[in-house]
């Protein structure tokens, strides 16, 4: 940096001393050119100032300002030579009114902002306790000096100014996207990174809640991490203090929200086994296994412990599963495309209108309630056991935040997570935890469940019928259903729904909570049981014959037949889709021909809003023609 900085400066101080001596020979405006002396002299020593400061510059300013102030000693310089015509020259040099003083004014601003760079860049306790104030190049864009002025103090203040600077950018960056992309342009994310590391706690809080915030999009996630943010958190959820962790964890939680292929990195850097860890700690009696000691030499490997859980849970695996898969609604880039599948398959259904419900942007609105502000004080891993109760719940919260947002769409982290002992963590947090703990649980449990329904390898080493940490998590998802009234509802209906190919027929107690739930008032819910019966019924669930009779059994028709005909479109696609499925695999039934679904399925044939998606359209037409066939056989 010093000799770039000293490249730059280099001409200036040249072009500077150059002025200085043609002032003196100047025959026109003899006044105006000795102040523009006066001023290029005291630039001069400014800038030669900050070429023996070179080590301390920052860099985004001093380039901008170098360059500016280049510019305008070059056209100074010009405007000198012209002053210097004498005699018969002068008659035919043109030089125009108030430009001379136009350009003091000019070497009068490059003054100020030079001056204001050497001031920025100076540690606080070598400054005079003068404020300078924003530099003339500011006049423009005030905020751009501002985010220049508070990384500098990152680079070069005290402990104290640096978390001082760090909270300032925390206020940038939460009140506007723009100043987050210009902290990020100029260079603050390093300097951050830095305190983050080696700051007190109060520096790290602001420094760790400024990353959070700065990764609003996914080039803003891919700057911070190309920055090197994944080994700088994982060192801290491993050695800092609780309370800095739990901010740590919320920022990933961000960061993996915004830009999914970030997750990779903190997958490399063990995140997701020290987020399990905390989440483990004082949940489940084996906690000690999760526990991260400071000493390495007494460290007691995460690897061994999960990569041998996993040698034990494939020696004895076994599943009787079919290798086909229903994709789940709402993926697209990750999950087989829709045109790929049979007509009368869920997926060739395509139904944009099923998709929505689980779309990203279903899940953000989710995910925007559960943000809030996160505190910040004292305590390391080794002593966490001193932390006060509230401390404790709030890191369980940011834990299972963070692993919720990392796991989503991504296959190794899962596996990773369901090899650990942090699906049975999930579940006694279901019960037991806080309301924002037992939120961010079942969302975790949800994308884990998303993922298992893509992936059979998944499915059959953490959600076969047998595993006990499987029949548990399902019991838990099940009471919540049952009790019907919460904010874990929708999420446990989709992991219900996800898990639909894990189920043995003789599993009778799963499909009539999601019937009863079709008559729920909110349509939300309505349309999240319909989509979670729908993966039981369609042709990709082996089991779909049996499942589509126990629908039956529980009476779900006539729920169906209400949502098609009066329900909110966002219910009456799921509704329709799951009636056409009963009626393609069990089209002898005597409940469908006694409540008249061949009229319902007619009826919805000459709905254009039911019928703008042609694989729907051929959906309803097959079932129809198939249950008309049969009612009229059984009339026979």
């Amino acid at each position: 940096m010093a000799d770039i900085v000293k490249q730059i400066i280099a001409r200036p101080i040249q072009l500077a001393d150059q002025i200085i001596k043609e002032t003196d020979f100047a025959c026109s405006y003899k006044q105006d050119c000795a102040d523009i002396k006066s001023k290029t002299e005291k630039l001069t020593t400014l800038l030669r100032q900050a070429a023996r400061s070179s080590n301390e510059l920052y860099e985004r300013p001093t380039r901008r300002i170098i360059d500016d102030t280049e510019q305008v000693l070059d056209r100074t310089l010009q405007l000198v030579i012209k002053c210097r015509a004498n005699g018969l020259s002068r008659l035919y040099t043109f030089i125009p009114k108030g430009s001379v003083k136009k350009q003091s004014n000019q070497i009068e601003n490059s003054v100020g902002d030079v001056s204001w760079l050497l001031r920025v860049s100076t540690p606080a306790n070598e400054r005079d306790d003068e404020y300078v104030g924003l530099p003339p190049i500011a006049a423009n864009e005030p905020i751009l000096c501002l985010v220049w002025e508070q990384i500098a103090i990152l680079c070069c203040g005290t402990v104290e100014d640096r978390a001082d600077a760090a909270a300032s950018l925390v206020s940038l960056a939460r009140d506007n996207d723009r100043y987050g992309r210009l902290i990020i342009e100029e260079g603050g994310v390093p300097p951050l990174l830095k305190l983050a590391k080696e700051g007190r706690m109060e520096g790290q809080e602001s420094a760790i809640r400024a990353i959070g915030l700065l990764g609003r999009d996914a080039e803003s996630v891919e700057q911070i991490v190309n920055a090197g943010v994944c080994p700088v958190f994982s060192k801290i959820l491993k050695e800092g203090h609780m309370k800095v962790q739990i901010v740590v964890a919320w920022a990933v939680s961000e960061l993996a929200a915004n830009y999914p292929p970030c997750k990779e990195g903190f997958l490399q850097c063990n995140t997701i086994r020290l987020l399990v860890s905390h989440l483990a700690y004082e949940t489940i009696e084996e906690h000690s296994k999760y526990t991260i000691k400071s000493s390495k030499n007494k460290m007691e490997s995460l690897h061994a412990v999960y990569m041998a859980k996993s040698d034990h849970g494939a020696k004895n695996s076994h599943n009787n599963d079919d290798t086909s898969h229903v994709a789940r609604p709402g993926d697209i880039d990750t999950r087989p495309s829709d045109l790929e599948t049979r007509p009368g398959d869920l997926d060739t259904v395509g139904l944009h209108h099923v998709v929505t419900m689980n779309s990203p942007s279903h899940s953000q609105q989710r995910r925007e309630k559960s943000r809030r502000r996160v505190a910040l004080a004292g305590g390391s891993i080794k002593g966490r056991e001193f932390e006060d109760p509230a401390t404790k719940t709030e890191m369980k919260a940011m834990a299972a935040r963070a692993l919720w947002h990392l796991c989503a769409d991504h296959f190794p982290i899962c596996k990773t997570i369901t090899e650990s002992r942090a699906l049975l963590c999930f579940t006694v947090l279901l019960e037991k935890g806080e309301d924002e703990v037992k939120y961010n649980s079942a969302m975790a449990l949800m994308e884990i469940t998303a993922v298992a329904e893509s992936h059979t390898d998944l499915r059959r080493s953490a959600f076969k019928p047998t595993s006990p940490t499987s029949r548990e998590v399902v019991d838990k998802l099940l009471k919540i259903i049952n009790k019907g009234e919460s904010d874990l509802l929708i999420p446990s209906i989709q992991s219900i729904g996800n898990l639909a190919r894990t189920f043995r027929a003789t599993e009778t107690r799963i499909i009539p909570p999601l019937v009863r739930l079709l008559d729920e008032r909110e349509n939300e819910v309505s349309a999240q049981a319909a989509i979670a019966l729908i993966k039981f019924a369609c042709t990709d669930n082996y089991l779909h014959v049996n499942h589509c009779k126990a629908i039956l059994e529980a009476k779900a028709p006539k729920y169906l037949i209400q949502l098609t005909y009066f329900g909110e479109q966002m219910a009456q696609i799921p509704a329709l889709i799951l009636l056409c499925y009963i009626a393609l695999h069990v089209p002898d039934s005597e409940t469908l021909a006694q409540e008249d679904v061949h009229i319902v399925l007619q009826w919805a044939l000459k709905q254009g809003h039911l019928m703008q998606d042609s694989q729907l359209e051929t959906l309803v037409l097959e079932a129809k023609q198939r249950l008309e066939i049969y009612q009229d056989q059984s009339r026979a």
